[in-house]
């Protein structure tokens, strides 16, 4: 891609990534079944009356599916920033660590063994779930004389994914009443989740995001080659060590509250890099914006699909993040032809 944004300084296109983002995030808060003007969010933001329906819809339910999938939207983008810079492959994201299918699992299982119903617990099981395999995929991508290696944990990855996978699909076939407790879930969806869900695990999320902000310099030297990483006194090591527990954090916390909503970590950051180059210091923050904008949009667009029923976000996002996939897998093919 041509790096469309390459001349335009990168404040002025950090301030027009923030005002993409915060009409996203009032068009969030705007449409849905019940539509809701402008003057009525302003009215709700600074003169709250509780006996005004749009008011309690506000406040009770869109401001916390808004904000939870600005959180989410911006942590998956980043994950999949780092996770393509950690294996130099164009098409990683978050699951390729496993996280996913990991937190899927340990959600579905203690949905059908222990009979778990709560959200709130399936936050904190999946969270787990998705350390426990992102732990279990950096073992295994650090065996051998060479360590760590982009082609390792991609396959290690791999084979964790279809592992959890499979264990997830045997207890679904034998206690079909659990699906029904977690197939929304399953899905990914904000819907229906408060602020009391995230708020544990903001922390975590917050503090590993401020972290990216710090690691820009690192992660640009980091791409371009290990050796010339090392040569420069780079500690490998250490740097890609961090990036893995980062995404831990961004990429399992988001699954842990939402489900699985893939594609995100795939998508936006190769619109980024087209946009404004390949300079982390800067990758990471545009992500986070754009990460947030796309999930935005594509919450609104779920609540039109299939009025007044709505489609699971996780839907929506795979039907943007396919064709996309073919395309970036298709040119990596041509290129390599």
């Amino acid at each position: 891609m041509t790096n469309l944004l390459s001349r335009v300084p990168k404040t002025v296109s950090l301030i027009l990534a923030l005002c993409i983002f915060f009409i996203s995030f009032i068009l969030s808060i705007m449409l849905g079944k019940t539509p809701i003007s402008i003057s009525m969010v302003m009215e709700a933001f600074f003169n709250y009356d509780e006996t005004i329906a749009e008011h309690v819809i506000i406040t009770t339910s869109r401001m916390s599916r808004a904000v939870i999938a600005t959180v989410i939207g911006a942590s998956l983008a980043i994950a999949g920033a780092l996770m393509q810079a950690l294996t130099r492959n164009p098409l990683a994201a978050p699951d390729i660590f496993g996280i996913n299918a990991g937190a899927i699992f340990f959600i579905v299982a203690s949905a059908t063994l222990f009979s778990v119903n709560s959200l709130v617990h399936y936050m904190w099981i999946g969270f787990i779930g998705a350390g426990i395999a992102a732990t279990i995929v950096y073992f295994l991508g650090s065996i051998g004389r060479d360590g760590l290696s982009p082609i390792k944990i991609v396959l290690a990855g791999a084979a964790i994914t279809a592992l959890f996978i499979s264990f997830t699909q045997g207890l679904l076939v034998i206690n079909e009443q659990g699906l029904q407790s977690v197939l929304f879930w399953l899905a990914g969806s904000v819907a229906g989740r408060s602020m009391d869900m995230i708020l544990p695990i903001l922390p975590f999320i917050i503090g590993a995001g401020l972290i990216t902000l710090f690691l820009g310099r690192s992660i640009n030297i980091l791409v371009s080659g290990e050796d010339i990483a090392k040569s420069l006194g780079q500690r490998t090591i250490l740097i890609k060590t961090t990036i893995g527990v980062v995404v831990v954090f961004l990429a399992g916390g988001s699954v842990a509250v939402a489900g699985s909503i893939g594609f995100i970590g795939l998508i936006v950051p190769h619109i980024v890099r087209g946009l404004i180059g390949t300079d982390y210091r800067w990758v990471i923050p545009f992500s986070a914006l754009f990460g947030a904008s796309l999930l935005l949009l594509a919450d609104v667009a779920a609540r039109f699909i299939i009025m007044p029923q709505e489609m699971p976000i996780g839907v929506m996002t795979a039907l943007l993040g396919t064709p996309f996939f073919i395309y970036i897998a298709r040119r990596g093919l041509t290129k390599n032809d």
